[in-house]
């Protein structure tokens, strides 16, 4: 089979096109034929090795997991002996490291059926940035009906799904997002839009049950600035460095403490139960991914470096 792997940390061009015998599943896993996968964030980061302390998890030097990719689709070739969900010629998508491949092995419990209604690809965009919305949103923000819920970054991969399982929830939700999104954010079900080349909503004067940040690049105080007295702000994406990973929630923590406005960060988790929860929503027509660009399994490189251009509106997908 033929897979991408970076044996060394850089720029896109260290990936690798490379070919290699076909995995064989463990007892708890499953072989699944890739069809689709995306690109996150995250894989930028695992490939450069950044920010620094990151390493200290993947290896100091070179990474010690040459492997990259993790949102998957495809079909069930084989099971593991102790597999019981799943049986060959299902269909599925869900989370495994090594996803940029023809072939991967994922643990049954971080797979699910695929809606039959749903292509390969725009499964295989809802993991990672869908969870992170959903936990955000769920978890940490404890979003409510008829809360006033304002999504920032709302027309990325995350922004995209954060508005639409708000709108699931029952929230009024307020887009933030550049001039050339507005038309995407408005059919996606936002109550309210806001440019952000146009305007600043944290100088407004108005106030938000709930923020969430799909990319913090504001300040703390800006995003508390426009919080209602109780409201709660939820960061994930934004710029990851040691500040925005250490001091950063360091100080939401202490401002917590001191006053009722509430601001959290998120690191989200794979996990069965949420996917389930993803695809029920999918089922019924309340989740639909957004997908801007589709590249081949050879084009990972040119995939990971048009998103780290900041400018995907919605999800990258890699065709298999």
């Amino acid at each position: 089979m033929k897979a991408i792997v970076y044996e060394q940390y850089g720029p896109p061009e260290v990936l690798q096109f490379k070919e290699f015998a076909k995995p064989a599943p463990a007892d708890n896993e499953v072989l699944v034929k890739v069809r689709a996968a995306s690109v996150n964030p995250l894989d930028w980061h695992f490939m450069r090795g950044e920010p620094l302390f990151i390493r200290l998890m993947l290896g100091l030097r070179k990474p010690k997991d040459t492997r990259l990719g993790v949102d998957v689709a495809g079909v069930v070739e084989a099971v593991g002996r102790s597999v019981t969900q799943f049986k060959p010629g299902d269909e599925v998508f869900g989370g495994s490291r090594g996803a940029f491949a023809e072939y991967v092995c994922a643990k049954e419990d971080q797979i699910v059926l695929k809606p039959a209604s749903l292509s390969f690809e725009a499964a295989a965009a809802v993991p990672i940035a869908a969870l992170t919305a959903l936990q955000g949103l769920r978890d940490k923000g404890h979003i409510k009906t008829e809360q006033m819920v304002l999504i920032d970054g709302a027309s990325g991969g995350v922004g995209t799904f954060a508005i639409q399982i708000a709108k699931a929830f029952g929230a009024e939700v307020t887009a933030v997002c550049s001039t050339r999104n507005l038309d995407r954010a408005r059919s996606l079900g936002a109550d309210h839009l806001i440019d952000y080349t146009r305007e600043d909503f944290s100088q407004s004067g108005r106030h938000y049950d709930l923020i969430y940040a799909a990319n913090a690049f504001r300040s703390i105080f800006a995003y508390r600035r426009a919080l209602s007295e109780n409201g709660i702000c939820v960061s994930s994406g934004g710029r990851v460095t040691l500040q925005s990973m250490l001091l950063e929630p360091l100080l939401s923590l202490i401002l917590s403490l001191i006053g009722r406005k509430k601001s959290r960060g998120l690191l989200a988790k794979m996990n069965k139960k949420d996917l389930l929860f993803l695809k029920d929503l999918l089922d019924a027509g309340k989740l639909v991914p957004v997908i801007d660009r589709r590249y081949p399994l050879s084009g990972v490189a040119e995939a990971i470096r048009y998103l780290e251009e900041g400018h995907a509106q919605g999800k990258v997908v890699i065709t298999v």
